[in-house]
């Protein structure tokens, strides 16, 4: 477990106990680019390349997400533990989709395919 894993929640809890600078934008800027934000959403573009993993971060709201491109991925608590490993749920859906998220507690996620992972997320706040 790395050090920056071991002092955050396994998963779940209140968003509002979250650390803020655990929220996407700040902790994994490299893969989250904000598109739009008012005081009822946040429209954020995520990307992550084929190999790489993102830094442990959270998403404070619900959000609505329509998924351009996705492969197999890993996504770990903020303790590193495996919450969910798509390369053994194998799971089979056409490309692009639009899904419903609840908010995540503190995760990164690697992406363990061949093909960059693309999602547009409507967050919806309060």
């Amino acid at each position: 477990m790395s050090d920056q894993a071991k002092n955050y929640p396994a998963a779940g809890g209140d968003p509002s106990s979250w650390p803020v600078e655990l929220d996407a934008l700040i902790a994994a800027a490299e893969n989250h680019q904000l598109l739009f934000e008012n005081e009822r959403v946040r429209v954020l573009d995520t990307a992550i390349q084929p190999g790489q993993k993102t830094p442990i971060h959270t998403h404070c709201w619900p959000a609505s997400m329509y998924v351009i491109s996705i492969d197999h991925f890993v996504r770990r608590d903020g303790r590193g533990q495996v919450m969910v490993d798509t390369r053994e749920t194998n799971p089979s859906a056409e490309f692009p989709q639009v899904l419903w998220s609840e908010p995540l507690g503190p995760h990164s996620l690697e992406n363990v395919g061949a093909v960059e992972i693309r999602v547009i997320s409507v967050e919806l706040k309060g």
